[in-house]
Formats: structure tokens, C-alpha cells, sequence
């Protein structure tokens, strides 16, 4: 019975602030690293080994990630990056306060463009100020694959991969994976794991340093899911 574990990461500095984050690689704050050492204790508490760690190329992922292996003594896992786990980008959005970008647009349309499933949002230029164009970390990433704005069905569309590719396989094999991620690359993940529908999915939220624990039988059929309290 392989588990998985889904791991939105701890408050960032930018939810902090009411920014657009997306792909804009920020820190955690402090209260986030104390929610990312929580959601350790509870994986302690409740028992949980791990086989395999994944995380986005993002810092308040991979240090979510670490802090959360650390507190439940298990740092020495293999670990592996990827820009598939990102955030969803956000398009120009990012690096506004959504508070000012709904005084902008209006409230309907900004809460359209973050809650729908698949409305894009203003695409980045690629000269903007924060574009990713120039971010050594995706210098081997075809330009036509990284992203000038996403909705989740494209956030989705860039997780099934990495799913495919990676996940399944191992826990057909029963092996225990950790994801610390984010809010709309773990919702698509969760979409496609639970068969969640397209207007469902719009009422799931994923809270900061919260773990939630899939189990599996052999067809990768769901038979557990399971949110740990905070200790």
C-alpha cells in the first residue's frame, strides 16, 4: 500500500504580502518555516518513511521540502528538482498585490483569472521586469515549453509528465514519495489523482504546510487520504 504525501510549501514572504508570486522565486517567512518544520513532526508522528523526495525548482518548495525531511529525520532521502512541480505562473499578475490588481481589473475578472479552470491570465512580455527568459535554471527548457501565463488546466497539462515519468512507476513498486510543492501544481496533481471534475476542482484549496497523505492499492486507485493535524 504505497503512500504518497502532498505538501503545499510553508507561507512565503509574498503570501505574507498579498503578491502574485507564480514563478518569482521568493523565500519563506518565518512563519513558514515553522509551518514547514510542523509538517515534519506530523510525518514523524504519524510514522511515514519515505523512499523518494520531489520539489519544484522554487526556494520556499525546496526548503519546505528539506525542513519537513529534517524534522522527521530523514534528510538523506534522494531528492529531485523540477519545473514541473512550479507554481503556477501567473503572467503579469506576478509581482502585484492582488488587492491593487483587483482595483485595476476589477474584482470579477481578477477572481476569474486566479479561481477558473482554464481562463489564462495576461501573458508576461518577455522584456518585463521578472521574466524568466534569462533564469539559468530553465536554460535547457525548449523557449516554446516555458510559460508567459498559465491557468491550472496548462499547470495540469505540464504535471501529467512528471506523474507519468516519475510517480507512478514507483509506487506501483511500493515505494513512499514526498512532494513539497505548490498551491496549483499540488491542486492539478490532486485533479488527476482524485478524478476530480473541472468545476470541483475550483473549490479545493491546499493550505501552507499542511501534509496530506494519499494511499494506493496496486491500480494506483486511491483507498486513503488523510490530512495531518499540526504538533
Amino acid at each position: 500500500m504505497a503512500k504518497l504525501v502532498l505538501i503545499r510549501h510553508g507561507q512565503s514572504e509574498w503570501n505574507l504580502k498579498n503578491l502574485f508570486t507564480g514563478w518569482v522565486d521568493v523565500n519563506l517567512s518565518e512563519q513558514g518555516v515553522e509551518e514547514a518544520k510542523n509538517a515534519g513532526r506530523s510525518l514523524k508522528a504519524e510514522g511515514l518513511e519515505f523512499d523518494f523526495a520531489y520539489t519544484s525548482v522554487l526556494t520556499r518548495a525546496i526548503k519546505t521540502l528539506h525542513f519537513a525531511l529534517e524534522e522527521s529525520d530523514q534528510l538523506w532521502i534522494p531528492e529531485t528538482k523540477t519545473w514541473r512541480l512550479n507554481e503556477r505562473h501567473y503572467g503579469a499578475l506576478q509581482g502585484q498585490n492582488k488587492a491593487d490588481a483587483a482595483e485595476k481589473w476589477g474584482d470579477d475578472q481578477v477572481h476569474i483569472w486566479r479561481r477558473s479552470y482554464d481562463v489564462l491570465p495576461p501573458m508576461q512580455d518577455v522584456d518585463a521586469e521578472g521574466s524568466i527568459a534569462n533564469d539559468r535554471r530553465y536554460a535547457d527548457l525548449d523557449p516554446r515549453t516555458v510559460p508567459a501565463g498559465e491557468n491550472l488546466k496548462v499547470t495540469l497539462d505540464r504535471v501529467i509528465p512528471f506523474w507519468e515519468d516519475e510517480i507512478a512507476p514507483k509506487l506501483k513498486d511500493d515505494k513512499n514519495i514526498i512532494i513539497a510543492a505548490h498551491g496549483n501544481s499540488l491542486r492539478a496533481l490532486s485533479k488527476y489523482i482524485e478524478n476530480i471534475s473541472d468545476d470541483d476542482i475550483l473549490n479545493l484549496e491546499m493550505a501552507t504546510g499542511e501534509p496530506v497523505v494519499y494511499t494506493f492499492n496496486t491500480e494506483l486507485e486511491v483507498t486513503d487520504k488523510k490530512i495531518l493535524e499540526k504538533k
